[in-house]
């Protein structure tokens, strides 16, 4: 068992979550510090625009300039987060084997073979003084697959530690929602719609803040449950997974022309709508939901989710896990996966033609 530091920046562009674990890329250990860093408001406009950026490039096109800044500034951001988890944790950078810097994704085209983590590792691991795997996504993308969801064979190995009866669905709310439903010896996983981010985008527009704090908006709304169908009618429903998103695949088009408080409840009322959706694409009915991500601090949302899955619903923490930290967690797991040479990514969770081994090491400056 190595200890590994695992660094997620989502597609809600929120911030860095960066998580310590104690793996060998089979077998989960101890549990070390764990925290958030926001972005910097100014940092977050960057990246904001780097997204905008992004889906004008060509496919296989070097990162122009302004993209190669926003980067860099990305990366000592992760530095600086991996500083503070190692004052948090009481550590040097000498007791950590590694590093798993996912970045920030700005572009996912599967279907071009296709996609983009802003994100240097090499400059991550001269600043920092450890090793670090990143580049997970473009192999699994490369050979065909979608490149995401990678976290289910985290979720897999989570799920087998807790000792809960299979068939579990564990969804993760980010910026994109994705489930992983873990059967007796079944895995499957994909993404279900978007998550967070549409309702992100839409409070910032109509609140100034960049999320629904408490889902405020949201209920003090009303669901318009034609214009959730409307939008259920998108073709990416009721196509078979392995299947995944881009983070700007829904915008808001569909409730521009409700007022804020009912364009966020239709907003939560669609993310909850999708994922419950996934449940045809289950080999079996599963026994228990468990939530991760953001999304499950959304009160609003997880009323929803209540009332359309008609299943046992309840969040990672009620599993002893730690919802927040979840995906740091996994690419600290990848990252040692990676390391040894095993496989990040199977067929049936990204669609990928057979276990696709990923990730780029960086040695740090010795």
């Amino acid at each position: 068992m190595h200890k590994v530091i695992g660094l997620m920046s989502g597609t809600s562009l929120d911030g860095i979550d960066a998580a310590l674990l104690e793996t060998d890329g089979v077998r989960l250990g101890a549990l070390g510090e764990a925290l958030t860093q926001p972005y910097p408001p100014d940092l977050r406009a960057q990246l904001r625009a780097a997204i905008d950026c992004a889906a004008e490039l060509e496919a296989g096109a070097p990162l122009p300039q302004q993209l190669r800044e926003v980067e860099r500034a990305l990366t000592d951001a992760h530095a600086d987060a991996v500083d503070a988890l190692l004052k948090q944790a009481g550590l040097s950078a000498e007791a950590i084997f590694l590093v798993g810097f996912h970045g920030q994704t700005v572009l996912h085209r599967p279907q071009q073979r296709w996609t983009l983590q802003l994100g240097d590792g090499a400059r991550l691991a001269q600043l920092t003084g450890i090793d670090v795997v990143h580049d997970f996504r473009t192999a699994d993308v490369g050979a065909g697959g979608q490149g995401a969801p990678l976290v289910p064979l985290y979720h897999a190995a989570l799920v087998a530690e807790a000792g809960v009866k299979p068939p579990v669905a564990v969804v993760n709310i980010g910026g994109v929602a994705n489930v992983t439903w873990v059967g007796q010896d079944e895995l499957l996983a994909f993404d279900t719609g978007p998550g967070n981010a549409p309702l992100d985008d839409w409070a910032l527009r109509h609140t100034g803040r960049p999320l629904d704090e408490d889902a405020r908006l949201a209920r003090a709304g009303h669901v318009h449950e034609t214009v959730v169908e409307k939008m259920l009618a998108h073709d990416f429903f009721t196509r078979r997974p392995p299947k995944s998103l881009d983070r700007m695949d829904f915008g808001l088009r569909s409730v521009e022309h409700l007022n804020a408080a009912d364009g966020a409840a239709t907003l939560t009322a669609f993310t909850a709508a999708a994922i419950a959706r996934a449940r045809a694409h289950f080999a079996q009915p599963a026994q228990l939901w468990v939530v991760c991500g953001g999304g499950r601090h959304n009160p609003a949302l997880m009323a929803e989710l209540r009332q359309r899955l008609n299943a046992p619903v309840m969040t990672a923490e009620n599993l002893g896990w730690r919802g927040d930290f979840l995906e740091a967690e996994a690419f600290a797991f990848l990252a040692a996966r990676s390391e040894r040479g095993l496989a990040l990514s199977v067929p049936s969770t990204t669609g990928v033609p057979e276990p696709m081994r990923g990730g780029r090491l960086c040695r740090a400056p010795r």
